[in-house]
């Protein structure tokens, strides 16, 4: 085990930190995270229906493991310190599952920099965690791109706002503690086949998913964040949004975003599970002014099938207002 403390913030790309205390999956958890995310598959939430798609507990949504970014957040903040991450802008999101996670599942974090660079006034970054379980497994890789300011932190506008809106304890929380260790490779798992979903006799390149519309209200998005633990007022705070430049209004998060069209991708596949690969550049985000309410169409087609492996590539599209939400976004499905 390596001395994490000796880490200086301009030589930490490809190096790696395990996050000391692990991260345990609770059953009511799941429920609530599937309904903030208006997951609304029977599987995230009774257990013989599970059962039935080859889980001995209830599966999480596929993007349950945004729960660890605040963590993981906190632990880069140690490191990084020549540049502020309170209001770092997420830029593209890389899911590779490798099993779906479970109740009970105890997962560690380990993170590490995979590139950094400046640019537009900022730091841009990619962070990666790779999630592993009790017994060392491969979980999920998560790849985050990030934009984080290099100017010291929020002008005083926010910051007084901040005081009256964030939470009690959030600015003196005790940060993770982690180690660097040498590079993770977990073992990965035999590829798991769907029970249940779509099959893949019934697919075919240039096939169209039915759109669905999503609709977020302020009191959704202060639910996710309740949830999902992310507690940037510029999300359910018009005050502060605005402070930020970013009003009217507030923004929904990117992962709220990016969980929406994670539940209308397996939705299609009839297979809570079935996701394999989750790759989104977000681009235009989702503004929801007081007292309305704001709407996300997505959309998908099948771009590729691979036979060999009994998979399809969907090419997916979400639109907010006329705008593009994503600037590109793919993902890789399992068939029955």
């Amino acid at each position: 085990m390596l001395d994490a403390t000796l880490a200086d913030p301009h030589t930490l790309v490809g190096r790696t930190y395990r996050l000391r205390d692990h991260y345990e999956v609770g059953r009511e958890q799941v429920r609530e995270f599937a309904r903030a995310v208006q997951n609304d598959h029977p599987a995230h939430l009774h257990e013989d229906v599970a059962a039935g798609y080859g889980c001995a507990t209830l599966p999480t949504p596929p993007t349950f493991a945004a729960l660890l970014g605040g963590r993981v957040q906190a632990a880069l903040g140690q490191l990084l310190t020549d540049c502020d991450l309170t209001s770092t802008v997420q830029t593209e999101q890389t899911f590779d599952f490798h099993r779906p996670i479970l109740v009970g599942d105890r997962l560690t974090s380990h993170i590490g920099l995979l590139s950094r660079r400046k640019a537009f006034g900022g730091d841009l970054m990619v962070v990666g965690n790779e999630v592993t379980d009790a017994h060392g497994g491969a979980v999920l890789t998560a790849t985050t791109g990030l934009v984080a300011r290099a100017d010291g932190g929020p002008d005083e506008r926010f910051a007084a706002i901040g005081e009256n809106v964030l939470h009690h304890g959030l600015l003196d929380a005790e940060p993770p503690a982690f180690d660097e260790v040498e590079a993770v490779s977990p073992v990965h798992p035999a590829p798991r086949p769907v029970t249940g979903g779509r099959d893949l006799a019934a697919v075919a390149v240039g096939d169209r998913l039915p759109s669905r519309v999503y609709r977020l209200t302020l009191g959704d998005l202060v639910r996710y964040a309740g949830v999902a633990g992310d507690p940037n007022p510029i999300h359910w705070h018009p005050a502060s949004a605005e402070a930020v430049g970013m009003g009217p209004g507030v923004l929904a998060h990117g992962m709220l975003t990016m969980s929406l069209g994670a539940g209308y991708l397996t939705a299609w596949t009839g297979d809570p599970t079935a996701l394999r690969r989750y790759r989104v550049r977000l681009s235009t985000p989702v503004r929801v002014l007081p007292g309305t309410v704001g709407e996300i169409e997505f959309g998908g087609r099948v771009s590729e099938i691979d036979t060999a492996n009994r998979t399809a590539t969907i090419a997916l599209t979400a639109t907010h207002d006329g705008r593009r939400v994503f600037g590109g976004a793919t993902a890789t499905v399992a068939l029955a």
